[in-house]
């Protein structure tokens, strides 16, 4: 007979074969409970995944995700957080741990067990958020200095420090923040400290085939070296040079590194270091969000996985890459819905490969998300974030995938350790929109742009596009159309900067185009919609805003071609599935109709019928809309909206 064991609310009764909650059985499947009765045998100690697959499924063959599918299920039986775990944590390409306590009715060995682990110390309570624990020092790590001035090295520069960093995340006494760009690297030798307590600078050397990597870590307030490390090679020995670097400073610091700590620092995703190369090439493009740059880091990753076509990462940077080709499209008639097709593939296929690579889950959950597969998204978002919670990239990934409060906590966690990144108050923002809360959507806007005015710790590598805009449309609905029109045009401003400059500065152009003819202007207003549609030709709602302003200034054959243009976006916007442009465009149509009903009908069907997301968010703030405020049907509308974003 099978032991019983109690752990928080919960019972694990071994004669009855159930799991109860406050009494409450639960409906569990088979595997689940197994599982849970593997990990309660041996509390604190790591389960790793042969154990798991010798356990429940004894003699059969199944994959990585068998197992990543049954801990998923018992998490969400235990009601526990992947990104702060109180009970199953994940050991990365390890296995998992049970950090839970637990007391059992028929086993008085578990006591003993649990100190014979007493290398593996078992937390009272969840793990804080990643960031905010006091006393934890932050550490940022600064692109390698290039000594030799070859250009042939320039990649390896940045590629050891990402390298660095995404090691350093696996020291559980650090907090890791964003690699520190070079302007910030400036700003430290001017006397000036970034947000990191330590940063870590370096450099690299060649000299006929052999390198020298040297490392140092500066105490910022001190501006004092605190740890040194220096490791000579052969190119060929690149990994191994790594490794030491990263060994030496670990030592220098004092830093107690566990096995599963270690293991994660010295693993080696491919042992071809051209196919490295490759990738980390492909990544610096993709870095500078310029869509120019992606037909070339594409081209990377795909000479990376000739060379491996086993290596996850490549496959990781591929969807990226393809990924923006579809977002530098999004706001075109016709999108390139077969790069995202793409794109999703190859996340799929790095996780096949490696299910623990949370870059690969988090991946996927950025490329589901912009497929609409909400679900599947927000559920590869928590696998990202429960294999590494202390990777910012993955946090966000995760809260663009997720709505509502679980969006809110996933981009709060961003917010404390990386506060820079734009997008973060931005999609922040939309779920304020979406509540109806405008005074906290101008206020997380307020915040973010206030960090891309501080400096270039985020703005020069990850530009906010869209901050302005939005703030405008905040204004504009608040009813400060100065302010508003101030907005657009610091948006316009910025129409050159980042993947999605040009669609902002459009949809800049349509809302100062909205203030114009709110305001009476309505040769400027259709100056702007005709700038608009100068960046996108085929855009339904800059064509129906130039014919409802042709209209009031009498224009009735501009008017009427106008229209007809819009309708026939309309058309194509339903052709290629984009329900949710296509619905708001028509209810702007219906508004010129002088249909008031019918807007809002078009509406109330897009927040009935819409998959869980974030669909029709920015409804309360659409300039098109403003005749419907204070309608009670369209207020209906704006509930259920803010009702779907709780």
């Amino acid at each position: 007979m099978r032991p019983s064991y109690r752990f928080g609310p919960f019972e694990l009764d071994g004669r009855a074969y159930r799991l109860t909650r406050d009494g409450a059985a639960l409906d569990l499947p088979p595997k689940v409970l197994d599982l849970l009765f593997l990990f309660l045998s041996r509390p604190a100690a790591l389960v790793t995944k042969d154990d798991i697959f010798d356990a429940l499924w004894p003699g059969i063959t199944v994959t990585d995700n068998a197992i990543t599918q049954v801990v998923s299920d018992l998490r969400q039986a235990l009601d526990d957080s992947p990104a702060a775990p109180a009970f199953v944590q994940t050991v990365p390409r390890r296995g998992y741990r049970f950090i839970g306590e637990i007391s059992s009715t028929q086993n008085v060995e578990l006591r003993t067990q649990t100190e014979r682990s007493s290398q593996f110390p078992v937390p009272g309570s969840r793990f804080p958020v990643p960031g905010s624990e006091f006393g934890k020092r932050r550490i940022s790590v600064g692109d390698f200095t290039n000594l030799s001035g070859d250009a042939s090295l320039d990649w390896l520069t940045a590629g050891l420090a990402e390298t660095l960093t995404n090691d350093l995340r696996a020291v559980p006494d650090l907090t890791v923040i964003d690699r520190m760009t070079p302007a910030q690297a400036a700003m430290l030798g001017q006397g000036r400290a970034p947000a990191a307590d330590l940063v870590v600078v370096g450099s690299v050397q060649r000299a006929g085939d052999r390198l020298r990597l040297t490392a140092r870590v500066i105490d910022s307030a001190s501006r004092e070296a605190i740890a040194h490390a220096r490791a000579d090679g052969e190119m060929t020995t690149l990994f191994d040079l790594q490794d030491a670097i990263v060994t030496q400073l670990s030592t220098g610091l004092q830093l107690t590194l566990s096995p599963a700590a270690a293991a994660k620092m010295h693993a080696r995703e491919t042992s071809s270091l051209d196919a490295y190369r490759a990738v980390t090439e492909g990544r610096l493009k993709l870095e500078t969000l310029d869509p120019a740059a992606v037909p070339a880091a594409v081209a990377d990753f795909e000479r990376a996985l000739a060379l491996d076509p086993r290596y996850a990462l490549a496959h990781v940077g591929l969807a990226h890459a393809l990924f923006w080709r579809f977002q530098a499209s999004r706001a075109e008639a016709a999108p390139d819905v077969a790069a995202l097709t793409a794109s999703v593939a190859h996340a799929r296929r790095a996780v096949e490969l490696d299910a623990d690579l949370a870059e690969g889950h988090s991946a996927l959950a950025l490329v589901l998300s912009a497929a609409d597969r909400h679900g599947e998204a927000v559920a590869a978002g928590r696998l990202a974030v429960s294999l590494d919670p202390a990777n910012w990239r993955h946090q966000f990934r995760y809260g663009v995938a997720a709505w509502g409060a679980e969006r809110e906590a996933a981009l709060g966690r961003v917010a404390q350790m990386f506060p820079p990144l734009g997008f973060t108050w931005f999609g922040l923002a939309m779920l304020h929109v979406a509540r109806g809360s405008l005074t906290a959507a101008a206020a997380a806007l307020d915040t973010g742009i206030s960090h891309e005015a501080a400096g270039p710790a985020g703005a020069a590598r990850l530009p906010g596009n869209g901050l302005h805009w939005l703030r405008g449309l905040v204004a504009l609905a608040q009813g400060d159309p100065a302010r508003a029109c101030q907005e657009f045009d610091r948006e316009l401003a910025r129409a050159s900067l980042g993947l999605f400059g040009r669609e902002y500065a459009m949809d800049a152009c349509v809302g100062h185009a909205y203030a114009s003819a709110r305001g009476g202007d309505l040769d400027a207003a259709a100056r702007l919609f005709e700038q608009a549609l100068a960046r996108y030709p085929d855009h339904a709602r800059s064509w129906l805003g130039l014919a409802d302003v042709r209209y009031r200034q009498g224009r009735r054959a501009d008017t009427e071609a106008a229209l007809s243009r819009g309708l026939d976006a309309i058309d194509g916007l339903r052709r290629l599935g984009r329900a949710s442009e296509a619905a708001l465009a028509a209810a702007t149509s219906e508004l010129l109709a002088g249909r008031h009903g019918g807007a809002v009908a078009a509406l109330a069907r897009l927040v009935d019928e819409a998959p869980p997301g974030h669909a029709g968010w920015s409804i309360p703030v659409e300039p098109a809309f403003a005749d419907l405020h204070g309608d009670p049907a369209f207020a209906s509308v704006c509930e259920k909206l803010a009702q779907r974003a709780q």
